[in-house]
């Protein structure tokens, strides 16, 4: 271990330090805590329903694009190469980045804007808390309680991994030992990294998907700063590759850049401020696994580049307004019509608690898979596919 990582390494989670469960069990002889923590996400329900929840495009539109669940291993890879370059739990990283999604709704931010919408009257909708509630309550396994029982320092970077939470944000303070997680402070190292692995792993996808889908072409990409720059080292050293290599080539240099930034800064970060516990990254106040500057800025660029591009086509606008559709139409009709609900789910369903039953349905809907919401809807509603 060199010296850089010699620092960083004083800051990692250590699983013997563990603050423990909140629901007591006996731990297991052959796995860390956070072994245990990722291989129970793994094992679960709602990391499956992944494979078939949107990232940007429709399940219909293609095999090839990038879903949920496809996206969160891409994640775990980038996050579990930095964590062990970094000396940190590389476990811990890995299960906070499978989980980090498993509250996404249907259709992607379009599902979650449509949901947010539908509970506006009843606390709203964030895909955060959704994942919060899924590893604590709804995922229903084991003989001894809901939930997977999760370490605290799991669940403390699945709900601060985007920074400090103030106040009793909805969704997450429904939690009964919310307070306990530290909702001021900021995650561990561990999370950090998650997160930032995330946005690495969202640039350099978007931008592989967008070009399979000729919403832009590898041309467009000249002007924008990083993806502009590899695109150009690429063709510098391979002047005739074919299109889709070419873009393999840009897209690996953007990951590459990204995470040797991201290093590198990180371990600036740690002697500039002289952090030597995971206790001291809790209490920094401000992140500490981070981009520099230069590589911020050109992270902004690139995500405006990529919203205008992508997220704002009118192709992706137009099957995003449909998706929502589904949303709105399932969630009026289930809270119309409980006996429109299937029979498991009826059950979860008491006359005159509107508040309740807008959460269990919520929950319901939540959880569907594109297909199954589309599949749902046209049982429901007698309608042709919504989707073409």
């Amino acid at each position: 271990m060199d010296k850089n990582c010699e620092k960083t390494a004083l800051i990692a989670s250590r699983p013997g330090e563990t603050r423990g469960r909140f629901i007591a069990e006996r731990e297991s002889e052959g796995r860390s805590v956070y072994q245990r923590d990722r291989d129970r996400i793994i094992h679960s329900t709602a990391l499956r329903r992944l494979k078939h929840k949107t990232q940007v495009f429709v399940y219909h539109e293609g095999d090839h694009f990038r879903t949920r669940l496809t996206h969160s291993l891409e994640v775990a890879q980038v996050a579990r190469s930095m964590a062990r370059s970094l000396g940190l739990d590389e476990d811990l990283t890995e299960a906070l980045s499978l989980a980090h999604d498993l509250g996404h709704t249907p259709f992607g931010h379009a599902g979650e804007t449509a949901l947010n919408a539908c509970m506006k009257d009843w606390g709203g909708f964030d895909h955060n808390a959704q994942a919060l509630r899924i590893v604590t309550s709804l995922e229903r396994r084991y003989a001894d309680f809901d939930g997977l029982n999760l370490t605290w320092e799991t669940l403390e970077g699945l709900v601060k991994h985007n920074g400090p939470l103030s106040g009793k944000p909805a969704g997450f303070a429904e939690f009964e030992h919310f307070a306990d997680l530290m909702p001021d402070s900021y995650a561990s190292a561990e999370a950090q990294v998650a997160a930032i692995s995330d946005d690495i792993a969202y640039n350099a996808h978007d931008i592989d998907d967008g070009l399979r889908a000729r919403l832009f072409d590898v041309i467009d990409l000249a002007d924008v700063p990083l993806a502009g720059e590899a695109l150009s080292d690429a063709l510098q050293q391979h002047p005739k590759l074919e299109r889709s290599r070419l873009t393999h080539e840009t897209v690996r240099r953007v990951i590459s850049w990204m995470i040797r930034d991201v290093l590198s800064e990180t371990v600036r970060q740690v002697g500039k401020t002289g952090v030597a516990s995971a206790n001291d990254v809790r209490a920094l106040g401000r992140p500490l696994v981070s981009f520099s500057a230069q590589m911020s800025e050109n992270n902004r660029v690139l995500q405006r580049f990529l919203a205008k591009r992508m997220y704002q086509h009118d192709k992706v606008q137009r099957i995003m307004g449909r998706a929502q559709r589904v949303v709105h139409d399932l969630f009026d009709l289930y809270m119309s019509d409980h006996a429109t609900l299937p029979k498991d789910w009826q059950g979860r369903i008491h006359p005159g608690e509107d508040k309740e039953n807008a959460r269990q349905i919520c929950d319901f809907i939540a959880g569907m898979t594109d297909r199954y919401a589309i599949d749902e809807h046209k049982r429901l509603f007698d309608l042709e596919p919504l989707f073409r």
